[in-house]
Parts: C-alpha cells; sequence; structure tokens
C-alpha cells in the first residue's frame, strides 16, 4: 500500500505540473522593483557592521545545518528585513492584495502574515508598529482555498507519506476532507507557522491561479513574509515554470537614499529567446542527495579557485566539491549579507591579505568591535593599493570582485575585509557541515545575476543597478 500512495501521489504530482507549466507556455518577461532594507538599528557604523556580520554567521549556520540550534545569537536586534534585506511587492487574492515580502534563494515556501489576527512575536522592530502589520485577509478573497490532504501540493511541503499522517485520507477514503497540517519553517533567527492556501498571484500582465502559498498566523521575529525563490518545487520559479529570473542588487549605502532595482522573470516557452550578452557563465552544481530539504533548495555553483592579487590561494578540494552528505561546495544565497567562508577556506584567504598588506598595521580593536577580519589601519597613507579578490569558477567564469564589494571602511582611517568566518569551528575548520563556502549579497552588488534554469547555469556581469 505504502509503494501504491508514493505512485499515486507522485503520478498526480506530475500532472498537476504539467498542467500549470503548459499553462505558461507564451514567452513573458515580468520586471518587479527590487528594494534594499537601510533601516538599521543604530546610526553608529561599528555598531551596523557587528550587526550585520553577526547576522549573516547566524544565517550561515543555519543553511549549513538547519536542525541545529544556536543560541548565541538570539540577541541580535533586528530590523524588519534582516532576514535578506532586498524586498519585492506581490499581490495575492480575488481582488488582489499587495504585499511585502522578502525575495530569498535560500529557501522555497513563499508566505505572508495572515488575517487579522496575525501575531509576530519579538518584532519590536524601528519602524515596525506590531498593530498595523499589513496582512492577507483570506475572507476577502473569492480565490481563497485550503489545500486539501489529497492535493498533490500538500506532498511538495511534507513528501509521499502525507496520507499516512491524514486521518480517514487512504487511497480507499471517498470522504477525505482533512486540510493539509500546518507547515512551521524556521530561518536563522526566527519561524513560522500556518497553514497551506491554493490563490491567485497578480504579476503584471499575468495571472497565475492554484498557486501554492503560506497563510502564517504567527511568527517569530519575521514581520515581513518570505519569497522563496529556491530550487524545491514549491518556490515561485517552480510554480511559475520559470526558464530563468535575475537580479540587480543595489548597493548598500547605509542610508536612506530611496533607490530600488530589478528582479526579472522569464516565463513561458522562450522558443527564438535570446540569451543575455555579455554574462559569464558556470554550469549549476549537482545538489547533493542529502536528507535535509534545505539543502535541496540551495543553488549550489563550481568555484573552483580563490585568487588574492596575483596570487592563488591553496584551499582543500575537498571543500570546494560538493558531496552527496551535502558538505562542501559554494552556495549563492541572497538571504546571506556578507560571504561566509569555513575556517580552512577563510585562513588562508585572509591570510594573504594580511601578507600583501603587511605595510598596514592590524586594527584587532575594531576587528574585535565589528565581527570582521582582517581591518587594517590605513591613517597617514595618500595612496593605498588593495590586493584584488578574484573568485574562479568551473568553465573560466572568473568574478573580479570590485573593491567596495569585499573591502569597506567601517571607521575613520580603518577598512575590513567584509567576509565572515566561525570563530566557534567543529574540528579542523568544519561547522557541522554543510557547504563550505555561501556566496552573500554583499559581494553581489552592481551584478547582474543571472539564475537560467532551462540551461542549468549561473551567469553574473558587471552591471550598475541603480
Amino acid at each position: 500500500m505504502a509503494t501504491a500512495a508514493l505512485l499515486f501521489v507522485s503520478l498526480f504530482s506530475l500532472f498537476y505540473l504539467f498542467l500549470f507549466t503548459t499553462s505558461l507556455s507564451s514567452p513573458t518577461i515580468i520586471t518587479l522593483p527590487l528594494y534594499p532594507s537601510t533601516n538599521y538599528p543604530s546610526s553608529d557604523p561599528l555598531l551596523i557592521f557587528h550587526h550585520l556580520s553577526s547576522l549573516s554567521l547566524s544565517r550561515a549556520r543555519h543553511l549549513k545545518s538547519p536542525t541545529t540550534h544556536s543560541s548565541s545569537l538570539e540577541d541580535i536586534p533586528l530590523y524588519s528585513r534582516s532576514y535578506g534585506g532586498y524586498s519585492i511587492s506581490l499581490s495575492f487574492g480575488t481582488p488582489p492584495q499587495p504585499l511585502k515580502f522578502v525575495m530569498d534563494t535560500g529557501s522555497s515556501l513563499v508566505w505572508f502574515p495572515c488575517t487579522s489576527r496575525y501575531l509576530c512575536s519579538r518584532c519590536n522592530f524601528p519602524n515596525v508598529d506590531l498593530k498595523k502589520i499589513p496582512t492577507f485577509i483570506p475572507k476577502q478573497s473569492s480565490s481563497t482555498k485550503l489545500v486539501g490532504c489529497r492535493n498533490p501540493k500538500c506532498s511538495w511541503i511534507y513528501g509521499p507519506t502525507i496520507l499516512s499522517k491524514c486521518n480517514d485520507c487512504g487511497l480507499s477514503s471517498r470522504n477525505c476532507t482533512q486540510t493539509c497540517p500546518p507547515y512551521f519553517v524556521e530561518y536563522a533567527l526566527g519561524s513560522t507557522l500556518g497553514f497551506l492556501l491554493s490563490e491567485t498571484l497578480d504579476l503584471p500582465e499575468l495571472k497565475v491561479s492554484d498557486f501554492l502559498v503560506g497563510c502564517s498566523i504567527f511568527s517569530s521575529r519575521q514581520p515581513e513574509g518570505i519569497a522563496g525563490f529556491g530550487r524545491s518545487v514549491e518556490s515561485i520559479p517552480s510554480q511559475l515554470g520559470l526558464r530563468r529570473f535575475a537580479y540587480c542588487l543595489v548597493s548598500r549605502r547605509y542610508d536612506d537614499t530611496p533607490v530600488s532595482s530589478d528582479l526579472i522573470l522569464f516565463t513561458g516557452s522562450g522558443k527564438g529567446d535570446t540569451k543575455t550578452e555579455g554574462l559569464h557563465y558556470t554550469p549549476f552544481s549537482k545538489n547533493p542527495n542529502a536528507s535535509s530539504a534545505i539543502f535541496q533548495s540551495h543553488y549550489y555553483v563550481p568555484l573552483r579557485k580563490i585568487n588574492v592579487g596575483d596570487k592563488h590561494v591553496k584551499i582543500p578540494y575537498s571543500l570546494l566539491v560538493t558531496k552527496p552528505d551535502g558538505n562542501g561546495g559554494t552556495i549563492v544565497d541572497s538571504g546571506t549579507t556578507f560571504t561566509f567562508m569555513e575556517r580552512a577556506v577563510f585562513e588562508p584567504v585572509s591570510g594573504e591579505f594580511v601578507k600583501q598588506m603587511a605595510n598596514f598595521a592590524l586594527a584587532t580593536d575594531i576587528q574585535n568591535l565589528t565581527g570582521l577580519s582582517p581591518c587594517f589601519k590605513i591613517s597617514g597613507n595618500e595612496t593605498v593599493g588593495f590586493p584584488d579578490l578574484v573568485f574562479q569558477f568551473k568553465g573560466g567564469a572568473n568574478m573580479k570582485l570590485p573593491l567596495e564589494n569585499y573591502i569597506a571602511f567601517v571607521a575613520r582611517d580603518v577598512v575590513c575585509l567584509t567576509i565572515v568566518t566561525d570563530n566557534n569551528a567543529i574540528g579542523p575548520g568544519r561547522v557541522h557541515g554543510g557547504p563550505a563556502i555561501i556566496l552573500g549579497s554583499f559581494q553581489q552588488q552592481n551584478y547582474y545575476i543571472e539564475y537560467d534554469l532551462e540551461d542549468d547555469r549561473f551567469g553574473f556581469k558587471r552591471h550598475q543597478c541603480a
């Protein structure tokens, strides 16, 4: 019976996907404004950088080991878009109800704050009024439907054995009315709980019916919904059957400058469609066969070398390759601010910076205050030559970062490398396994980044995003 149930759910899932993706066969390009967050808990640059480095580290720990809970960073002050930092507006329902979502390539479920009774615990952030958090009201939408246990989309979240978890919903049952069980999703410093809905997603020039979305009735430290752009079947790219999607992350200015950039969705069959000119491409790496679903949601890319200046940094090859258990390799993540490297990667990279900048004293006091290292004192020097930082990917695609993407002025006459590592490593440079390198949004600033799902490759080029 278990085998029959699995076959039943799998066939219906494929059938639903076929109907859905073929309904979007006409090529369409949809552009959505993408906004960075500049609401920081302090105007002090040292505190801002400490805040961002701590959040980046917490996010990395979650992506590397989602089942391990860390309490050491629970008291980090947050703001409404701490998780991710770049947000879009999406409309759901009939008539449409617009809401803001954090755009996240590191997770897949799409959810919004839901019902007039929505509760957000520990969400006393600057510029967030707990009594006025925008929520989706299902009763005001004629297209709202609860997802039932027998709906194949329920199995997207709970797997093919979901029918065994629903009372009176076996294959022989004709009276199964039970709804899909509530979902619970944990993020780096927050979580959310709710019910699955089938709703209409209203995009510019395109309406998508029967879209799976989470109606969250309770969240912890997550006052804004998440738009999951990961690789799993419940994500926006998968549900829309996107050929590719791209974004350009406007630079973090650390002020209130109202600037935005674009998130671009390429739907439909795309026959005769031209590829983006000027991009450097590398194939996506195969996702690991790890038991954790979050690893299946990652975008793995084959980073093969890191150069500092003209020096090729020696990094253990075992950390650059993604193993079947999910350990090692590199992922791209819009929700991590500063790029994360395991200590076995970070130490030779940072050590090479120290070696090539030996004429400058280390600012150890600033390192302790910001959580970033190495930091250098450059006072009294009219011109400073910084070594280049280059990521070399399989296939010859080189990402030579602009200086502002990896070196930042964090105090007067002090600069720091904006890459983080974990000081609490377990074993020789290991942090609970998982990807060894996480390419964060700070290093992606002012790049046109493309996720070519049709040809299974990752593309990028320098571009002024604002």
